[in-house]
């Protein structure tokens, strides 16, 4: 899979991915690491912790690990606040070595630029057990599919799989439905999709859903509390 795929610069300077067999990008064209920052830490990580002070580890589940970018952030997160992260991320279709040592992610910010060896130390872990990747990180990546996938209590899901346009079978109810009943009571899901179907779905499975302001150049994104 990884052979048809292209490194693409999106608008803030950060690399992404474009699938041609898709013709989707791994990340907003506006800008992958802002949308990330935005998402997945602002509005997902960050605001758990600050509702939830004191409850550690904070237990992060992941549809699509891709590029990395998103474990690479919140291992990054978990040592500067010396917070104790347990990450589980799912990938059925693992990039390629020559792929992921050329994106530029630990570039973007350089007053964390010295966390660069933990980005290819995350890639370089085996699959499918657990992993040690830092003094507060410790991760599981599995190469499997949300459908097969044994989940884990969690605290906070990081649901960035491809849109719902191009992998509708992610999104569907009874994924969802799994997802969600794997997560604790306060429990947050954010994604990057504001789609209506969404958050019916997420609203009739008992979560709070929230329409929030989406990252640059897309006006809106979903977060719903169990």
């Amino acid at each position: 899979m990884s052979d048809e795929i292209k490194i693409i610069t999106t608008e803030d300077g950060s690399h992404s991915l474009y699938h041609p067999g898709l013709n989707e990008t791994y990340h907003s064209f506006h800008g992958a690491y802002r949308e990330s920052v935005h998402v997945f830490m602002l509005y997902g990580l960050e605001t758990w912790f600050v509702r939830n002070p004191g409850v550690q580890p904070i237990r992060i589940f992941e549809v699509g690990f891709g590029t990395g970018l998103n474990a690479w952030l919140t291992l990054v997160w978990a040592e500067q606040n010396k917070v104790p992260v347990l990450y589980h991320s799912i990938e059925p279709f693992p990039l390629d070595k020559e792929i992921y040592s050329q994106l530029n992610y630990t570039e973007v910010d350089e007053t964390i630029m010295h966390y660069k060896p933990y980005f290819e130390r995350l890639h370089q872990a085996p699959w499918n057990e657990g992993v040690i990747v830092s003094e507060y990180f410790n991760m599981k990546k599995d190469i499997i599919t949300l459908e097969d996938v044994q989940l884990y209590p969690t605290d906070v899901v990081f649901f960035d799989a491809f849109a719902p346009s191009k992998q509708p079978e992610l999104w569907n109810k009874d994924m969802l439905k799994k997802v969600t009943e794997s997560m604790n009571p306060e429990g947050i899901f954010t994604t990057y999709c504001a789609m209506g179907q969404l958050k019916r779905d997420l609203k009739d499975l008992g979560l709070k859903v929230e329409t929030l302001p989406g990252p640059p150049g897309k006006k809106e994104m979903t977060r719903a509390v169990k």
